[in-house]
């Protein structure tokens, strides 16, 4: 199976300078690989191909499948991987956020209850003392 660079390759020329066999070519600004060159690094020093080891997207060098449904069910498989992945940044940020905005409202009833009596509320007589006086 060979590998192919897909429009999520960034340019960076990694990818160039890792492959064995200089099978890499830019044409017109984007980058391909040379099916009659590419071996996928077999019988070279390296297990697994150098120009998807090398890529920093993960994503810019990719296998190459033939076969249509094999290569739609990999992207949906993908796809479907990243959209129920837990959201951790997400879940972060309201973390932080809800720790922020608890104490801005503590310092904000802190503030209240130091400026007017009983809290904000209108003062109220201790009922045993109106008891008393009645």
């Amino acid at each position: 199976m060979s590998y192919k660079i897909t429009s999520k390759c960034i340019s960076c020329k990694l990818c160039l300078s890792v492959c064995p066999v200089n099978a890499i070519k830019i044409v017109d600004g984007q980058h391909w690989i040379d099916p009659n060159l590419c071996n996928n690094c077999v019988g070279t020093a390296y297990t697994v191909p150098q120009c998807m080891a090398g890529c920093p997207t993960c994503d810019g060098c990719v296998q190459e499948t033939s076969d249509y449904w094999e290569c739609w069910f990999a992207t949906y498989n993908k796809l479907l991987a990243k959209l129920t992945k837990k959201q951790d940044y997400w879940e972060n940020w309201f973390d932080y956020y809800s720790q922020q905005f608890s104490k801005q409202l503590e310092k904000n009833v802190i503030a209240n209850c130091k400026t007017s009596p009983a809290g904000g509320f209108p003062a109220v007589r201790d009922w045993r003392t109106r008891r008393a006086n009645s």
